[in-house]
């Protein structure tokens, strides 16, 4: 009598993926690795930052963490006013220089790589943004887009 062998590993799934609904989002180069240097776009007093974490980062052993635009990081200031000098804020990416590839096929990228400095809840510090933010910041911070002159 011959045995029976099981179906399982042969390939042949019948199963339909319930993906081809889902919209995809687009994928943003993580350019901005720790221990970078960025320039502070607001008013808050800060002139350059450096990054030394990036909030809700998952990633591979021995791997730098990484942020891209729209991501909240947290920032040592070095160069500003006495008062904030070393301290330790929470900000968001606005800018970066790395080409990235938007949903509708184009391809955008900033002179600099720019922050805002934000509270722990979320907050803009400053009453003003300098130059230009991304689309997918201003979606992702909508009080950042509202104090913002203008948004690529």
């Amino acid at each position: 009598m011959p045995s029976r062998r099981p179906t399982r590993g042969t390939g042949r799934s019948r199963a339909v993926s319930a993906k081809a609904v889902e919209v995809h989002k687009p994928h943003i180069p993580r350019a901005l690795p720790i221990g970078a240097h960025l320039v502070c776009a607001d008013n808050s007093g800060a002139k350059e930052v450096k990054l030394i974490g990036v909030i809700g980062y998952k990633g591979r052993l021995r791997r730098l963490p990484a942020a891209a635009v729209g991501d909240m990081v947290v920032v040592s200031v070095k160069k500003g006013v006495t008062e904030l000098r070393g301290q330790v804020f929470h900000a968001a990416v606005i800018r970066q220089k790395q080409p990235y590839r938007r949903a509708d096929g184009t391809w955008i990228c900033f002179e600099d790589n720019a922050v805002v400095l934000l509270t722990p809840e979320g907050d803009v510090k400053g009453s003003e943004v300098r130059g230009p933010i991304a689309l997918e910041a201003a979606e992702r911070w909508p009080q950042i887009a509202s104090i913002a002159s203008m948004v690529v």
